[in-house]
This record gives C-alpha cells, sequence and structure tokens, in this order.
C-alpha cells in the first residue's frame, strides 16, 4: 500500500477475512510501536452545552433536548486540579474541550492560560475548541499546546446527514490552520451514525490524504443519547468496528490510534479485539465530555489481563522567559 491509501485500497481491506485484516494489522503496528504500551489521554469539558451546532450525535447542542446542562468556562484552578488527578492517575496528555462553534478571543486568552498550566505539569496538552479563526491556532501554540483536536467526523459524502450549520470544508480549514501554526493534529470521527462501509473507507483515506496524515485519530463509536437525532440509529455491528480501527492502523501506519467514546459500551474481549487491530491509545477517566468512560480501576484490571502497560510519554519542561528587566 503506497503513502496515501485511497478509499478503494482502504475498501478492499475491509473485505479481507477477518484473520487476515488483524494478522496485517498487527504486522504493520509492530513495525511502528510497542504492541503492550498504551498511550492515555484523559479529556475534560472546560465549557459545556449551550452549543449553537447541530451536529447529530451531539448532546451539547442548544438545538436538542438532552440532560446536559451547561455550565460556563472553568476557572484555570479547577482546571490544573483536573490535570493533576488525571497525571496521577497515569494520563500523559490532557485534552481540554469546549462546546463552542469557535473561540471569541475572551475565551482564547483563558484557555492560553489553561495550556499554558497543563504544559508545566509536565503533560502533554490537547484542546478541542471547535472551529479556528486566523491567527488563533498560533496563539495556542504559543501557549505550549501540542495538540489541535479536530474530527472530520465522517466521509464527505455522508456529512451532510449529521451536520448542517458548519461544512466539511469548515473543518479541514480549521485543521490547516492548525498545521499551519506548528500543532499536532488529533482528527477522526464516529462510527455507527448509518454510514456504509463505503463511508468508513472514503473517512480513513480522507485522513490518510492529509499530509501529513493525524499524529492521533481518535476512532469513537456512537454514543446513542436520548433526545439527539441520531438517538435511534441501530448500532454498529462491532466486528465491524474492529475492521475500521485494524483499517485505520493500516491505513496510518505511524498514528496513535485512539479508542474514545464508546468505549463504556464494550466488554473486555471486544477492547482486546480493537488493541490487536492497532488500536494504541485509550481516554482515561471516568467521562469523556459528557458521556461516561469505563472507571480507572476497570482500565488497570483489563491492563493487567491483557499484559499492556501505559505509554511513558517523556515531555520536556517549557524553558521559562526570564523576567525581562
Amino acid at each position: 500500500m503506497h503513502l496515501h491509501p485511497d478509499a478503494a485500497e482502504i475498501a478492499a481491506l475491509f473485505e479481507l477475512p477477518f484473520s487476515d485484516l488483524i494478522y496485517r494489522a498487527q504486522t504493520v503496528h509492530r513495525r511502528h510501536f510497542d504492541p503492550n504500551a498504551v498511550q492515555l489521554s484523559t479529556l475534560l469539558s472546560i465549557k459545556t452545552g449551550g452549543c449553537s451546532e447541530d451536529c447529530g450525535y451531539c448532546s451539547q447542542s442548544a438545538r436538542f433536548h438532552t440532560d446536559v446542562e451547561s455550565q460556563p468556562l472553568m476557572s484555570k484552578e479547577a482546571v490544573i486540579a483536573a490535570a493533576q488527578a488525571a497525571k496521577a492517575r497515569g494520563a500523559t496528555r490532557f485534552c481540554m474541550g469546549a462546546a463552542w462553534r469557535g473561540p471569541k478571543e475572551k475565551d482564547l486568552i483563558q484557555v492560553a492560560e489553561m495550556v499554558r498550566a497543563v504544559k508545566d505539569l509536565g503533560m502533554e496538552t490537547c484542546a478541542t475548541l471547535g472551529l479556528l479563526r486566523d491567527g488563533q491556532a498560533e496563539q495556542l501554540a504559543q501557549a505550549g499546546l501540542d495538540y489541535y483536536n479536530h474530527n472530520l467526523d465522517t466521509s464527505r459524502a455522508h456529512y451532510d446527514n449529521i451536520v448542517h450549520t458548519h461544512s466539511y470544508d469548515n473543518r479541514l480549514d480549521t485543521l490547516t490552520k492548525a498545521r499551519a501554526a506548528g500543532l499536532k493534529v488529533c482528527c477522526g470521527g464516529i462510527m455507527g451514525m448509518g454510514e456504509s462501509r463505503a463511508d468508513r473507507a472514503q473517512f480513513l483515506a480522507e485522513l490518510a490524504a492529509l499530509d501529513p496524515p493525524p499524529e492521533s485519530v481518535p476512532i469513537n463509536l456512537l454514543v446513542h443519547i436520548p433526545g439527539t437525532p441520531l438517538s435511534e440509529k441501530p448500532g454498529l455491528d462491532p466486528i465491524e468496528f474492529v475492521r475500521t480501527v485494524a483499517a485505520a492502523r493500516i491505513a496510518m501506519p505511524a498514528s496513535f490510534v485512539r479508542l474514545s467514546a464508546g468505549r463504556s459500551q464494550m466488554p473486555d474481549h471486544l477492547q482486546a479485539l480493537c488493541f490487536l487491530a492497532g488500536a494504541n491509545s485509550i481516554f482515561y477517566g471516568e467521562k469523556l465530555l459528557t458521556t461516561p468512560n469505563p472507571e480507572s480501576d476497570a482500565d488497570r484490571k483489563l491492563f493487567e489481563k491483557l499484559g499492556l502497560r501505559p505509554l511513558v510519554v517523556e515531555t520536556p519542561a517549557p524553558a521559562r522567559k526570564t523576567a525581562e528587566a
């Protein structure tokens, strides 16, 4: 498979016998990663609910009636406390998510302060704040942000069935801005939103064609949240989900493939298959924005069972600027 596999090549992977696909994915995985080390990230919702957008899977849209209570931007102190707790539990990356179409300038200044503070703890930093305007990615980079998360969600063809308030190209534009500012990119999508297998192949081809591909690729399984337009969608077959993880690993050999939302619905044996298929990053902690996540203790037990260990990430402390005379 050449550098950027196209949708047809990825669709052919989905058609392989399951054992052949897993063998191929595991072979690629071992070429680039320690197969028994998993990167641990924690995600905190720093501003919850009341979002103007209409992403059909999301409990935080102001347009849908869900059980999510809107909360304003958290204080820097509360975010630091959450990051310290995450670090103590073994997380090496701390992701801050805010339910906005995109950040206003006054909000961005506060988020930049949070990024600096978390970076000072020696953790990798990630933010997901919606669509970025000119100059905003640079502000985040200057604050020490490592990763910017902005998902493509699904294939271009299926996207208009899911989101109507901003376009696929709006999303690609934000990813371009993040890259231009020197940020690493975290970009993935949600499986089980009524898309076809061809959509899943096209979606992975879009990700693989980003230059370079995202360093971090979250593969989410739709969480059916009452009150959202997608709450009644039939669940995705679990083996098809594992095939998607394997295809992501083969299409983006050097990227971290993260098991993200929906993991709390996955029994241990399904998660084990996902790790075998090349997943090597998880969100770790009790909550994933507004949906439940397996308790840290359950994750520890699963890791013990599978002989997995947390990946140790060396993050050099940022150089302190000397006070100007």
